[in-house]
């Protein structure tokens, strides 16, 4: 059933809202896929703060005006349907990486992150980036090391004197 104006100035509101907030989005075409195969990516995309939305490619162009992802418009060909990543940058790409692996007709178009539009076969370097839990992992690892390493060095000297002391007792018990 085809929207009168009203639900089409809604849903361009809604989806320009949901762009100017996301950090990454990836189109794919999901033209023939069973109904239940895209309820369980619509099951996925929730628990993974993925928001998910089939919209007409002229009302996705002007939903994406205005926000990082405007130069993505231009690959938007085709049946697909939008993935924005809410709260980490390649949420939306492992998504729609995993669920193309075990669905041949699932076809990534395009990836857009923070106003650059990548290639399709780029899926990969956005979907291995770090989670959020991940990348303070690894800051608190860089920020960790040099005070391990200074800590290490004062307690040298101590250790040292140890076992030298213990190497001088070994030596007089054994003579």
């Amino acid at each position: 059933m085809p929207l009168k104006l009203e639900g089409k100035v809604a849903l361009v509101s809604e989806v320009n809202g949901v762009a100017a907030q996301a950090h990454s989005v990836i189109a794919a075409e999901y033209r023939g896929l069973k109904v239940a195969e895209l309820d369980d990516l619509r099951t996925k995309a929730r628990k993974d703060q993925v928001y998910l939305r089939v919209v007409k490619n002229t009302l996705a162009r002007r939903a994406l005006e205005g926000t990082n992802f405007a130069p993505l418009g231009d690959r938007l060909v085709g049946p697909l349907v939008l993935g924005f990543s809410m709260q980490e940058p390649g949420a939306a790409a492992r998504l729609f990486k995993d669920f193309a692996k075990s669905h041949d007709k699932f076809q990534i178009k395009a990836v857009a992150i923070t106003g650059q539009v990548l290639d399709a076969a780029d899926v990969d370097r956005v979907a291995n980036l770090p989670t959020r839990d991940q990348a303070i992992a690894m800051l608190m690892g860089v920020m960790k090391a040099p005070i391990e390493k200074f800590v290490r060095t004062v307690n040298e000297p101590v250790a040292k004197l140890a076992r030298t002391f213990a190497a001088v007792r070994d030596q007089k018990q054994a003579a």
